[in-house]
C-alpha cells in the first residue's frame, strides 16, 4: 500500500505540472530542447527583480504568477484567452501605474486621497467599447486637464492655505507701499539702479544675475552662489520674470515681486512651495537681439 500510495502521489504531481500550475520538467533530448531551454533560461535575466521593483509583485506568490505565466504562454492563438489576458495585464497597469500616478499628481504624498477607481473604469471602458460613453473622448481631454487643476489646486490650498494667505497679506502690503510700481497685476518692482540700454523683446535671450526668496527670507536659487549669470530666452521663464525682463534697460537693478499667479501658482517647484510669492533681486547684464544672429 505504501509503494501504491507514493505512485498515485507522483501522477498527481505530473497532472498539476501539466495543468500549468507549477514548472513544466526540462527534458534535453537534443539540440533543439537543449536550445529552447538555454533561450528560455536567458531571456527571463532580471525577470525576477523587474517583476519585483516594477510590477509590484510579491515573491511569497510567485507560483500565482508561474501559474498566469503557463496560462498565457500555452494559450497559443485562442483569441478568446488572448483578449482576456491583455485585459488583466492592461488592469495591472491601470493599478499600479496610471491611478497612482493620477494620485500623485493630484494629492501629492497624500495617501488619504484618491479619484474614483469605478468611475475611472466606467470611462475607460466606455472609451475602449465606443459604448454609452457620457461625454467624447475630445471633450474627455479637455474637462480631464480643467477638473485636474480645479482638483489639484482646491487639495493644495487645504494643505497650504495659511500660507497662501500670509502671501496674498504680504503683495496687498507691497501694492501700497511707497517706491514700488506696478507693472502688471501680480507683478510689482521697485528701482535699485537704473540702467540706460536696450530693453529686451520677448524673444531676445539674456544675461541676468539674480537671488530669489520667498517671503520668509529663505534663499531658493541666486547665481551669485553659482558664480556666473544665467542666460535665458525671456519667453521661457516664468510670466513674471518675462514681464520683469522686457521691461527693463540693461544695467538696471531691480527688486520684483511676483504673486503666485504669475509664478508657480499651486505646484511645488523644488524649495519653493505652492502659492509663494517670489521676490527676485535681478541684474540685467546684457541682451542677445534676435535679429543680430
Amino acid at each position: 500500500m505504501k509503494k501504491l500510495s507514493i505512485a498515485f502521489a507522483a501522477v498527481v504531481v505530473a497532472i498539476l505540472a501539466s495543468c500549468g500550475n507549477g514548472t513544466p520538467k526540462a527534458n534535453l533530448k537534443d539540440n533543439i530542447d537543449t536550445l529552447s531551454y538555454a533561450i528560455g533560461m536567458a531571456q527571463s535575466t532580471g525577470l525576477r527583480s523587474y517583476l519585483v521593483q516594477r510590477m509590484g509583485v510579491d515573491t511569497a506568490y510567485i507560483d500565482e504568477f508561474i501559474k498566469g505565466l503557463n496560462d498565457g504562454a500555452n494559450a497559443g492563438d485562442d483569441k478568446k484567452k488572448t483578449a482576456y489576458y491583455a485585459g488583466l495585464q492592461i488592469g495591472q497597469q491601470v493599478s499600479q501605474q496610471m491611478i497612482k500616478g493620477i494620485n500623485y499628481e493630484l494629492f501629492g504624498q497624500d495617501s488619504t486621497k484618491t479619484i474614483s477607481l469605478k468611475n475611472f473604469m466606467a470611462g475607460f471602458i466606455s472609451g475602449t467599447t465606443e459604448e454609452g460613453g457620457l461625454m467624447t473622448q475630445e471633450d474627455a481631454q479637455q474637462v480631464a486637464q480643467q477638473k485636474m487643476t480645479e482638483v489639484k489646486r482646491a487639495h493644495m490650498e487645504e494643505m497650504y492655505g495659511e500660507w497662501k494667505k500670509e502671501n496674498e497679506d504680504f503683495m496687498a502690503k507691497i501694492a501700497t507701499t511707497e517706491g514700488v510700481k506696478q507693472l502688471s497685476e501680480g507683478v510689482y518692482y521697485e528701482v535699485i539702479e537704473e540702467g540706460t540700454g536696450e530693453i529686451p523683446n520677448d524673444s531676445d535671450r539674456v544675461e541676468v544675475d539674480y537671488e530669489g526668496k520667498m517671503i520668509n527670507d529663505s534663499i531658493f536659487d541666486s547665481t551669485y552662489k553659482r558664480g556666473e549669470p544665467m542666460k535665458v530666452r525671456c519667453s521661457q521663464v516664468i510670466p513674471g520674470w518675462s514681464e520683469a525682463l522686457t521691461h527693463m534697460p540693461v544695467g538696471s537693478k531691480w527688486k520684483v515681486y511676483i504673486s503666485a499667479d504669475k509664478g508657480y501658482g499651486e505646484r511645488m517647484a523644488g524649495d519653493i512651495k505652492p502659492f509663494s510669492t517670489l521676490i527676485f533681486t535681478m541684474e540685467l547684464k546684457g541682451v542677445e537681439r534676435e535679429s543680430n544672429k
